[in-house]
């Protein structure tokens, strides 16, 4: 039976009310497995009035109170390690080793957050100016927002909540519509933690949702992780309605081998970056430039190996070095691009080739010319 997913609002689960679905399909077995509700405006507005009126009360929590939640959070997220892991593989594709991973990464940003009382406290300058003393405050700013990427929906919903919660602001998280259960999770968890009702919210929607986020008058950061184009697109949306906003978009890695790198290394490093995940990550380097013709025969020739030696399977299988990648429409982009390298490879080759005809034509020519002269 197919699950229908709810939003999270107020401490309790929220079913949606628009009437649109986005199928979560198990990447391993390309069964639909649960559907996720698309917020209307209206629900993400729900959600914002919620966490308003949670923030009172939050901000007003003394640091170390607010510190024992994240405290008693990171305890409940090591217990659960196992479930959350299996949960993110089911729905992402990821072995059990990188959901584990992805949560542990997470979990080391909210370890930060429980030293908030540290962390927020300001600053005194006596005497910066003639009969001038200085001083600094760190406060909340109110309801925050996360829109938040499919490949890692544990950890990226848990930098950005983690800290902004522990300083005394609500939050609102909008994951991928992909894979949504284990932001779902989190939340539960972070309720069982104490932390009160409304305090951290889960609306799942697509671009609706992401609108409602970015104009809402009472939103007043919002942090996003996505592609460079929708993080322009959020970063003048959101900075057009006064909010402080966090776009990072276009994390792409690139690699640039010298002549007397550790070449095993090397390899273990690009293995690790190019098919940990499926490659579905920022650290997945997509250009690797060696320096010289002979560092790029040797990486390849310790390259190749390795690369066949790889195991392709479910997250489920432990001999797995990765799982598929997140969806039907990922793999159909991904062979894409190979089929696209491949063209353009061989018609490289067949105009080297044909430079290569015309050189020998012309030389043959000019040899000619000389003989009968």
């Amino acid at each position: 039976m197919v699950k229908e997913l709810t939003h999270f609002i107020g401490g309790r689960h929220v079913k949606g009310t628009s009437g649109r679905f986005l199928d979560v399909t198990n990447p391993n077995t390309g069964e639909i497995t649960a559907r996720t509700p698309l917020a209307t405006g209206a629900e993400l507005r729900a959600a914002v009035e919620v966490a308003a009126k949670a923030f009172p009360g939050w901000a007003a929590t003394n640091p170390q109170r607010r510190a024992r939640v994240m405290f008693e959070f990171k305890r409940l997220l090591e217990a659960n390690m196992q479930e959350l892991a299996e949960l993110l593989s089911a729905e992402h594709g990821k072995v059990i080793a990188d959901s584990k991973g992805d949560v542990q990464r997470g979990l080391e940003v909210i370890e930060f957050a429980c030293g908030i009382p540290h962390l927020q406290k300001g600053e005194f300058t006596e005497g910066a100016g003639p009969g001038i003393d200085m001083y600094s405050m760190r406060q909340p700013l109110g309801v925050c927002a996360g829109i938040t990427p499919f490949n890692f929906p544990a950890m990226i919903p848990m930098w950005m909540f983690g800290v902004a919660i522990a300083c005394g602001n609500t939050f609102i998280v909008k994951p991928s519509e992909k894979d949504p259960s284990v932001p779902l999770r989190l939340a539960e968890l972070f309720l069982e933690a104490g932390a009160p009702e409304g305090v951290l919210n889960v609306v799942n929607g697509d671009k609706e949702a992401v609108d409602a986020i970015l104009t809402d008058p009472t939103i007043q950061a919002v942090s996003f992780v996505g592609s460079s184009n929708i993080a322009q697109y959020v970063y003048a949306t959101g900075a057009a309605h006064g909010k402080r906003v966090q776009a990072m978009g276009g994390a792409k890695n690139h690699a640039i081998i010298m002549p007397d790198a550790d070449m095993d290394q090397v390899v273990n490093d690009l293995l690790g970056a190019g098919y940990g995940s499926a490659g579905e990550r920022c650290m997945a380097i997509s250009v690797a430039v060696p320096v010289g013709e002979e560092t790029a025969e040797r990486l390849v020739e310790k390259l190749v190996p390795r690369v066949q030696a790889l195991k392709v399977g479910t997250s489920t299988d432990p001999d797995s070095d990765y799982g598929p990648v997140v969806s039907q429409q990922h793999l159909d982009k991904v062979k894409g691009y190979i089929d696209l390298g491949v063209k353009e490879a061989r018609s490289s080759s067949s105009t080297a080739a044909a430079s290569s005809c015309r050189a020998t034509r012309r030389a043959s020519s000019s040899a000619v010319r000389s003989s009968t002269m």
